[in-house]
């Protein structure tokens, strides 16, 4: 299966119980795509949590939920050795992190020391117990959920943690014709949920699909584009810290994620522009001014966008021809902005 057939049939069949949440749908698998882990926003009781769970469904993923809470020791997420009385000798337990998708819920709940036993795992795939190495299953991903509006007794994710996230998405309420089309559905069948969802991919069909990201074109204009947006960033006046070079390449990996999810096997400047957003948001630190002025980081990044020209036309640079790619293809819509 090549990545927009797999996008297709987890979307179809995500959204038997999810109504109004393909942008969420979307940046999940453009994430599992480029080996990414997510950072969901949103107030309670938009189905931040079944969003995750329905995805470890229909993929067929070892799937671990944690209520990440002040008391959360990082054993209680790497796992510890445990003494046997039986058997007189220490054995490995293994923490819920060792699994295909790990669902961090309410991270900001945790305190540092917890959420930072997270940040080995994301970063090198590996956990490190009482001086032993461990590999964790393949694939491995992260959604880790946060809500905006309560605050109190939270630990604000500190900037090195953000950064491992490739994207932060938000999960916005439902429109009036989605809320009808949720009470419809769940007064037909009020105990639907995401058990009764079909495994519909292999991780096989996911592996081959990411090695056909990666071969994804790139043309020279677009990755300078890349460049040149995350560049004015770092001297944005608003900014105290701009995007780090770990920004340049969520920003290049996820637009050929993109690209290959809608059929094509190039990135064009509005896979860039789609993606700014979600990618750059939470990377960004605003300056005194700038929060005092209410500003935030979208806005932000919605100046970048504006001041930075993209390539009016793409050049196949990989083609003995030197083709030229129009990009007028439509509009990208600025998935996540609000």
């Amino acid at each position: 299966m090549d990545p927009q057939e797999i996008y297709s049939t987890l979307t179809e069949e995500m959204n038997t119980i999810l109504i109004g949440n393909d942008d969420v749908i979307e940046g999940i698998a453009i994430a599992l795509f480029t080996r990414g882990h997510i950072l969901l926003e949103g107030v309670p009781g938009v189905a931040k949590t079944t969003i995750a769970n329905a995805f470890a469904h229909t993929t067929g993923f070892e799937f671990n939920r944690i209520q990440m809470t002040p008391d959360l020791l990082p054993a209680d997420i790497t796992g510890t050795h445990v003494y046997r009385e039986r058997t007189g000798e220490f054995s490995l337990q293994r923490g819920p992190i060792f699994s295909n998708l790990l669902v961090a819920d309410e991270i900001n709940r945790a305190t540092p020391k917890t959420q930072s036993a997270l940040l080995e795992g994301m970063q090198e795939r590996t956990v490190t117990i009482e001086g032993d190495t461990l590999s964790l299953p393949t694939p491995f991903m992260v959604i880790a959920t946060q809500n905006p509006i309560e605050m109190e007794g939270t630990y604000e994710l500190p900037e090195a943690q953000r950064d491992r996230f490739q994207c932060k998405l938000t999960v916005d309420l439902p429109s009036d014709e989605d809320e009808i089309q949720l009470i419809d559905r769940f007064n037909e069948t009020p105990n639907l949920n995401p058990t009764d969802l079909s495994q519909v991919v292999s991780a096989d069909d996911i592996l081959d699909a990411r090695e056909r990201v990666r071969t994804v074109h790139v043309a020279e204009s677009v990755k300078s584009y890349i460049q040149s947006l995350v560049s004015a960033s770092r001297t944005h006046s608003d900014l105290a810290h701009g995007g780090s070079p770990r920004a340049t390449l969520a920003l290049l990996h996820t637009a050929k994620a993109r690209a290959a999810i809608h059929g094509r096997d190039y990135v064009i400047p509005d896979d860039v522009k789609a993606l700014a957003v979600p990618v750059m948001r939470h990377r960004l630190v605003l300056s005194t001014e700038a929060e005092l002025s209410d500003r935030s980081p979208v806005d932000v990044v919605r100046d970048l966008l504006d001041s930075v020209a993209p390539p009016s036309s793409v050049t196949d640079d990989s083609s003995e021809n030197g083709d030229t790619i129009d990009t007028d293809v439509g509009t990208a819509k600025l998935s996540n902005i609000d």
